[in-house]
């Protein structure tokens, strides 16, 4: 007689099953919860396992997400009784280990000096940008994770001359086709007189505050700050130039960015205090310069492109956006002239990256908050934009930092 019963099988170690769970990424911080000590306890019983959440905040974005994927979890290690996912908000002392954990430019790194990068963490709301400093303070030399040497993130201004010309829904879409490689992506809407990416991008929330650390959604793979999230669209932004320089310095420093592999930033139109601002916090930002095919914008694209050279920025790409129009007899149709795209890449001696189409799904795809990238895949302004993606990843970083070439 045989004895043995081949169809039992071991329940999984109490080990095993916090390590499943801990491995379950939050969406809004792309980071596994065990590593943000989102895992208050694991209780495992013969009847019932119960796994307790801890969130930073009450109305955490991506509770529920995190919870489900937890329950999925112990569904799957078919754990004898019943699964259960309790959610409670973190206590002070832990939110602010988590703040402190997300403020540093990666996990447990600090100040070259050996300080430390984040300050006093009580507890508070998130404040407009250009208000008087919080508790974080803005005193000078506090890290910025994207001039950190061995920092992955390619910084990318995308530039214009003037307005009108499509920048933003360039920056939107080329966002997101990178996003669709599987690259992270963040989006700094600097355009602060003129917000307009959070719509296009179809953000449904501002960002969240963690302490005085401020967490920015996550859309389409994308994290997105913008002016936007703190005025309404209908109050026009007055700041003088100290004001807008406080708070893209905020947007830079109290925000948690992860480590992305591209920063797109959507300077605004010009050469004003925008971009002498960005020129001084990152300087290893790469531009591209958007234009339209007809002359005269190509002339007034020239000057930004010659204002980045001045800060020592370089320009790596003419991107030239309302190419064409193709009719519905198939023949294309050049409303905005031809060659002003050629002409800037040919001035600035750098390579013409991309021509966009002009099509009505693009304009749509802004109201709505649908890029065309998602809207219409397989649609001519998507593929176009699937071009310049491939040719930004093929450009490669303009400079290549290393620690070991730091002279002292």
């Amino acid at each position: 007689m045989n004895l043995i019963r081949e169809d039992v099988s071991v329940a999984p170690s109490e080990t095993e099953v916090r390590a499943a769970i801990e491995a379950v990424v939050d969406p809004d911080l792309g980071r596994a919860i065990g590593e943000l000590g989102m895992i208050r306890s694991l209780r495992m019983q013969r009847r019932s396992t119960t796994v307790v959440l801890a969130f930073p905040v009450a109305r955490w974005p991506a509770t529920a997400a995190v919870a489900n994927a937890v329950g999925e979890v112990l569904e799957a290690l078919d754990l004898p009784g019943t699964p259960n996912v309790d959610v409670v908000t973190m206590t002070d002392d832990e939110r602010a280990a988590l703040h402190l954990q997300l403020a540093l430019p990666t996990a447990g790194q600090a100040h070259a000096d050996g300080s430390s990068a984040a300050g006093d963490h009580g507890h508070a709301h998130p404040r407009a940008p250009g208000a008087a400093p919080g508790p974080l303070g803005h005193e000078e030399g506090r890290p910025n994770r994207f001039m950190m040497p061995g920092t992955r993130t390619r910084v990318i201004g995308i530039s214009s001359g003037k307005g009108g010309v499509g920048k933003s829904s360039v920056t939107v879409n080329l966002a997101v086709a990178l996003a669709a490689r599987g690259h992270e992506i963040g989006l700094l809407d600097a355009d602060v007189y003129g917000f307009s990416v959070p719509k296009m991008l179809g953000v449904t929330r501002g960002p969240v505050a963690i302490d005085e650390l401020l967490v920015p959604p996550v859309v389409h793979g994308v994290r997105c700050l913008s002016m936007g999230f703190f005025v309404p669209d209908e109050q026009p932004v007055i700041w003088r130039g100290p004001m807008l320089h406080k708070a893209l310095e905020q947007f830079l420093v109290d925000a948690y960015w992860g480590e992305p592999d591209y920063l797109l930033i959507d300077m605004p139109p010009g050469t004003g205090d925008v971009a002498l601002s960005l020129g001084q916090y990152l300087p290893r930002t790469e531009v591209l310069v958007v234009t339209t095919p007809q002359p005269a914008a190509q002339r007034v694209a020239q000057r930004s492109a010659y204002a980045a050279k001045q800060l020592n920025l370089p320009v790596r790409g003419v991107i030239e956006n309302m190419s064409w129009f193709t009719g519905d007899d198939g023949v294309r149709y050049e409303l905005f002239g031809a060659g002003g795209g050629d002409a800037l890449a040919e001035a600035l001696e750098v390579p013409l990256l991309g021509k966009i189409p002009f099509v009505p799904t693009v304009r749509r795809g802004a109201d709505d908050g649908v890029p065309v990238r998602l809207s219409d895949p397989v649609g001519e302004a998507a593929l176009a934009f699937e071009a310049l993606a491939d040719r930004v990843e093929a450009l490669g970083p303009s400079r290549i930092y290393r620690r070991e070439l730091t002279l002292r």
